[in-house]
């Protein structure tokens, strides 16, 4: 019955050790999204971290005929990646992301993890100064 005990228990012991890499450490997708930084902002009771919120252009919605703003909300960890996004509110951002499976209280309330900034613009309208006023 001992050896019985020993072999549920270290199969319990892997079986949890996998499933705990698979939802928190295992990155599901990695990508780019682009849009106007909305806002960026350090919070948090315990744990102080970087959210943020970028706006896409279009628009999206899960019902046919309504419109909704199209966001990207995610969580930063790297201090040089958050001290570059803090300067940049209301400008065009390109953020390169890691998608996890699950969150963790240390690296923010997103399972969407921006790992670098790829791109900052001034945004703006788009420039119209080869278009008379009279057309």
């Amino acid at each position: 019955m001992k050896k019985f005990g020993w072999i549920v228990g270290i199969f319990l012991i892997v079986f949890l050790s996998v499933f705990m890499w698979w939802k928190y450490f295992f990155v599901f997708g990695e990508g780019v999204k682009a849009g106007s930084l909305n806002y960026f902002v350090k919070k948090g009771v315990v744990f102080k971290t970087y959210e943020g919120r970028v706006v896409q252009e279009g628009f999206q919605s899960p019902t046919a005929g309504a419109l909704q703003s199209n966001e990207f909300r995610f969580s930063v960890i790297d201090e040089e990646v958050a001290l570059q996004l803090e300067r940049s509110s209301g400008k065009f951002v390109e953020l390169r992301y890691k998608e996890y499976n699950g969150t963790l209280p240390w690296r923010g309330a997103s399972n969407f993890v921006v790992t670098e900034v790829l791109d900052i613009k001034e945004s703006g309208k788009a420039s119209t100064s080869g278009v008379p006023f009279d057309q």
